[in-house]
């Protein structure tokens, strides 16, 4: 700094005013030490910042799977969210293992982030306690925190989900499917309760082979679809507990030979597109990140907040695949 004031011929507080963006400088001013910042190929130094300021004006955003569809709209919103507040956003993969969204939270904590948006893996965070209480602001998506007190914002799976299968009762249903992701996953919990009430509010029973939980491996839900498909007492209709089974679904159903009707949690790209379109219970992953992220920064702006649930609601679009009337 002190060789771009030099060939400038400004002050040392002149240069830190015009790298900083702060007011106070002429136009012509800040002409030449933008000028002699590139004949010198300075470079402002963020570390000496950092300890200068207390701030890395960088988020943290822990995934569950970048690959994931749903995860790319959200991943969008925060970045934004953060960009517009002047944060670098830094993002990683849990792959569903909690000792990998531990490993991958503790890193961030350790590189200074300012704050942290967790989709969580596990059921225990505690072990993040400590690093919320040296000022780590924190905020969960998609699933709340375990065991700790801590801001989440997250989608109506179990009305969702209700909702959806009410739907094909509606249409004339009684002999449903579901089949969802793993069972401790906090999402696929809510939406088999909400399967479990919309059968109870019709009156209709579940019988233990409607309901196939496990790996969304298209081998494992293929293998879950036919089982229901056959026998003595096949489904007529199923409910997809999220996009990548619905995808797999969609495959099954194509090369079965009996109509039978589909509903899927989450849209995907191009469900209107087949025929008959699929029918979805639509989540907003945008709106998720953008609201978890707004609530990171009124943190990071000193708000008092008391830890809350944010919940957002789903909607359903009926696009073909989920009014299949039952074929017997």
């Amino acid at each position: 700094m002190k060789d771009v004031a030099s060939q400038a011929g400004v002050g040392l507080k002149t240069v830190s005013r015009v790298v900083n963006g702060e007011p106070g400088v002429t136009p012509e001013t800040e002409r030449r030490v933008q000028q002699a910042i590139e004949a010198l190929g300075f470079r402002r130094n963020d570390s000496a910042r950092v300890l200068r300021k207390g701030r890395t004006a960088t988020v943290g955003l822990v995934l569950e799977d970048l690959a994931d569809p749903f995860y790319g709209p959200l991943n969008r919103a925060v970045e934004e969210v953060a960009r517009a507040h002047g944060a670098l956003l830094i993002n990683g993969s849990s792959a569903e293992d909690p000792d990998r969204e531990r490993e991958l939270a503790l890193a961030l904590c350790a590189r200074r982030v300012d704050g942290l948006i967790v989709i969580p893996a596990g059921d225990d965070h505690r072990y993040l306690e400590p690093e919320m209480r040296a000022g780590v602001s924190t905020v969960f998506v998609d699933r709340p925190a375990g065991r700790i007190d801590a801001d989440v914002v997250l989608s109506d799976s179990f009305g969702g989900a209700r909702g959806g299968v009410a739907h094909l009762i509606a249409g004339g249903h009684r002999r449903i499917g579901f089949i969802g992701d793993q069972p401790r996953i906090h999402t696929v919990a809510e939406r088999l309760r909400g399967y479990r009430a919309a059968m109870t509010d019709a009156g209709l029973p579940v019988a233990p082979s409607w309901i196939s939980l496990g790996s969304t491996a298209p081998e494992r839900v293929a293998a879950a679809a036919w089982a229901m498909l056959t026998g003595p007492d096949p489904v007529t209709a199923v409910f997809a507990g999220n996009n990548r089974v619905t995808v797999t679904l969609v495959r099954v159903l194509a090369a079965h030979g009996r109509p039978v009707a589909l509903v899927g949690f989450d849209d995907f790209e191009l469900a209107d597109l087949l025929r008959p379109g699929v029918t979805v219970v639509a989540q907003d992953p945008a709106a998720l990140g953008r609201v978890a992220t707004d609530r990171l920064f009124q943190r990071l702006a000193g708000a008092d907040l008391t830890p809350c649930r944010i919940e957002l609601s789903t909607r359903l679009i009926a696009r073909g695949s989920g009014e299949i009337a039952p074929a017997n």
